[in-house]
């Protein structure tokens, strides 16, 4: 069974900095890796995210791109996201989704329990 945790959510002012960490169990084979975050009231939206490689390619979301940065640690299958400059409209939960696969299930997304981020103004 695959399982992500994450962690490293917390309450800080704005212009501060967090550094979230999602930990992959159940797999060693780990596709593309990513980060979301949902807000009060509004949809899931991409945070980050980034291929497996030697070169691997980063995508972020607009409203991040610049303050936050995306790291993955392929034998720790971890993938951290570095939040810089915070700003209070970035307060949400914040899930990890990676794409991995296992003999029994093939190729899957699976998604994290979610760790909550609080911006203040």
């Amino acid at each position: 069974q695959v399982q992500l945790v994450e962690s490293g959510g917390g309450l800080v002012q704005a212009g501060g900095s967090l550094r979230l960490s999602c930990v992959v169990s159940g797999s060693t084979i780990l596709n593309i890796m990513g980060w979301y975050r949902q807000a009060p009231g509004k949809e899931r939206e991409l945070v980050a995210e980034m291929t497996r490689g030697s070169a691997p390619t980063t995508t972020y979301g607009d409203s991040v791109r610049g303050r936050f940065t995306i790291s993955r640690d392929n034998a720790k299958n971890t993938i951290d996201l570095q939040m810089n400059s915070l700003k209070p409209e970035d307060t949400a939960i914040y899930y990890c989704k990676v794409n991995a696969y296992t003999p029994s299930t093939g190729s899957q997304y699976y998604w994290g329990q979610g760790t909550q981020v609080t911006v203040s103004a």
